[in-house]
């Protein structure tokens, strides 16, 4: 079947004329990598139960969820899906603050696992936050989920009892610029590697049936928002969500080489400050969560945006339609209604990433490779690790 054509109405030559041939399959390619990622995580359950059962019975154990860019979103998602695993305290922390002040967050006499996302293994401060843990912390432990084999994390680590690497299929080893399967996957990973999920799946959305459905929708509903010309975009999220509103966010501003303002928020931290972004020329996007208690309050908001009128439109993310979210600006989720939020947030990540597509490919860039001047690139370069004294 020709994914890319019937969802974004481009086949495979006109993709790749228009430098999207890598980013439009890797979105399109998703339900497959979480049907194969689920199977790994099976097959392997009982050697990641072996390795982590004795760590977590340790007594203070603390998670530190950790990477770079995107990959560090991914453990903001989590930390907060996961919060009340028993018998660790789950903290998302990025590479990029860990390595830049490593007294302030790492504890000698603390035991600590480091779990590291990365795509590519290879980012330099990925690599020198598991040595910096090596250095700082007496009892710790590694573990490593990544998309790439020959990335520098797995060779570092490979033959060490400390560690376990957990690598994804290679499919999901995204090539485009921008991380799509790859942050969905290591997502899905995380959330079953420590339980996160129900096992199979509670709702419909990792089959490809319901991900193609899900994908032509988006497709059709993003490219309503389009003629908007939106110069800046908001992605608003609660618990679980604010982790995906801030890849949501990079994704659109990596997408568009900067050209449209993204910005990201919780529902009610955006009414501190941050609302004065707001214009005529700005779209919202209100990820609702389906937790009863979370979700009044991001209807709240999202009910006094759209009273306010401040922005050129307002749009509700959720998996479920009610009389606060029944407006005709809302994309319904389907088959979420009964989903949690670690699980919402798959279907959240194929529509902005879609609409960030879509947005690229509108103001003639080539989403494989968005950034024209070359400053900034697939995996991070020009880092200088300096020396722990």
């Amino acid at each position: 079947m020709n994914f890319t054509k019937s969802l974004f109405g481009m086949d495979g030559e006109a993709l790749a004329t228009a430098g999207a041939a890598h980013t439009s399959r890797e979105i399109a390619q998703q339900a497959n990598a979480w049907i194969d990622v689920r199977r790994q995580i099976a097959a392997e359950r009982t050697a990641l139960d072996e390795f982590l059962a004795p760590f977590l019975a340790r007594p203070g154990a603390r998670i530190i969820l950790t990477g770079a860019g995107s990959s560090s979103f991914v453990g903001d998602a989590l930390a907060a899906g996961l919060g009340r695993l028993a018998g660790a305290r789950i903290e998302s922390i990025a590479t990029t603050d860990l390595v830049a002040a490593p007294r302030l967050y790492l504890k000698a006499d603390v035991p600590t696992l480091l779990v590291s996302f990365a795509r590519s293994g290879s980012s330099p401060e990925s690599i020198a936050s598991t040595a910096l843990v090596d250095a700082l912390v007496k009892d710790h432990a590694h573990l490593v989920i990544t998309c790439n084999r020959e990335g520098e994390l797995c060779q570092r680590l490979a033959t060490r009892p400390d560690a376990y690497l957990l690598v994804l299929p290679e499919m999901t080893h995204d090539q485009g610029f921008a991380m799509t399967s790859s942050f969905s996957s290591m997502l899905l990973a995380g959330a079953l590697v420590f339980r996160g999920l129900d096992e199979p799946a509670s709702a419909g959305i990792a089959t490809p049936g319901n991900v193609a459905a899900q994908l032509a929708r988006a497709t059709v509903f993003a490219r309503q928002l389009l003629p908007q010309s939106a110069q800046r975009v908001v992605f608003l999220g609660s618990g679980v969500l604010k982790g995906i509103a801030r890849e949501a966010a990079l994704k659109l501003l990596e997408l568009t080489d900067g050209r449209i303002v993204a910005a990201a928020d919780s529902a009610l931290g955006f009414r501190h400050g941050p609302k004065t972004i707001l214009n005529a020329h700005t779209i919202v996007f209100v990820m609702i969560s389906n937790d009863p208690y979370t979700r009044k309050y991001d209807l709240d908001l999202l009910q006094e945006l759209r009273r306010d009128k401040a922005a050129a439109r307002v749009v509700a993310l959720t998996g479920q339609v009610d009389e606060a979210s029944a407006h005709p600006d809302h994309f319904l989720l389907t088959d979420m209604a009964g989903a949690g939020d670690l699980e919402l947030a798959l279907p959240m990540l194929l529509f902005v990433q879609v609409f960030a597509l879509l947005s690229s490919l509108a103001l003639a860039l080539t989403p494989d490779s968005p950034n024209a001047a070359g400053t900034v690139s697939r995996v991070v370069r020009g880092v200088t690790i300096h020396p722990l004294t």
